[in-house]
């Protein structure tokens, strides 16, 4: 249902591709769980979330070639995209966009006064900016995964899914299918990132490669047989390399019919 409504409002829209040197442009907007910076910092060769969905998409011989863009900052919230200059410099100006991902909320929920009402606000601004700036593309809201506890990330998923229906956008719901995953191991799909200070001393020289920023750095699950009783050990929510897979299979489940429709009108 949810992919059919979808391919509705892009039979009753504008089916235009911008396009930019023979290539659909996919572009990824958002905070730290669409950048990936400690994945990269693990494993810099990745493949990384964008080259993931590129790679999917790729696979399928009946969709055109695309170029996906990453363009999540850590720590960012859609009031301090806007204030910064950022979405001036790095998003306003960018040729040929055609799809526009955008998965704001975790930290405007944390950092955003008044957050039930200004968030709202502050995505309709974006919204307006990315429709003025790129008038060709389809801008598709996304919900966050889940990071926050339940509560609070349906908070915030509720407020994006008025976002999208004030603006008649469909919202891609990413949470479910990351829920789902999660269920199979509830640590499996986050790193590990610990204070170094708090690991036990005789432990400290052993783990010393794995140190940046004083934090113990870990993928996934190969010492949790070790350390996975010290406290806050499973604390950090951010997805590894496995977590970023599963964003970046639904991203491209959810894209590739799109695609086909929005190709085919073009023709």
């Amino acid at each position: 249902m949810r992919y059919f409504f979808v391919i509705f409002l892009l039979v009753a829209s504008n089916i235009t591709l911008a396009e930019h040197e023979g290539k659909v442009q996919v572009l990824l907007l958002g905070d730290s769980t669409t950048e990936g910076s400690i994945p990269r910092i693990l494993k810099p060769e990745g493949p990384h979330l964008e080259e993931v969905i590129r790679r999917l998409l790729a696979a399928e011989e009946d969709l055109p070639e695309c170029n996906v863009i990453q363009s999540g900052v850590s720590g960012e919230y859609i009031r301090r995209l806007i204030d910064s200059g950022r979405y001036e410099k790095a998003v306003s100006k960018l040729p040929g966009v055609d799809y526009i991902f955008v998965r704001y909320g975790i930290n405007d929920r944390s950092r955003r006064e008044n957050f039930s009402e200004n968030f709202v606000k502050d995505y309709h601004e974006l919204i307006d900016l990315l429709r003025k700036d790129h008038p060709k593309s389809l801008i598709i809201p996304m919900t966050v995964i889940p990071f926050s506890d339940v509560a609070k990330s349906k908070e915030i998923n509720d407020l994006i899914f008025q976002v999208g229906r004030d603006e008649k956008l469909a919202v891609f719901d990413i949470y479910p299918r990351y829920a789902r995953e999660l269920e199979k191991g509830p640590n499996m799909l986050n790193y590990r990132r610990y204070p170094v200070e708090k690991m036990p001393e005789k432990y400290r020289e052993w783990m010393a490669a794995r140190v940046q920023g004083g934090r113990v750095l870990v993928m996934g699950n190969e010492f949790d047989a070790l350390f996975g009783h010290l406290p806050g050990w499973f604390s950090d929510r951010h997805p590894n390399l496995a977590g970023y897979n599963v964003i970046a299979d639904e991203s491209a489940k959810y894209l590739a019919p799109i695609l086909r429709r929005r190709t085919a009108k073009a023709k």
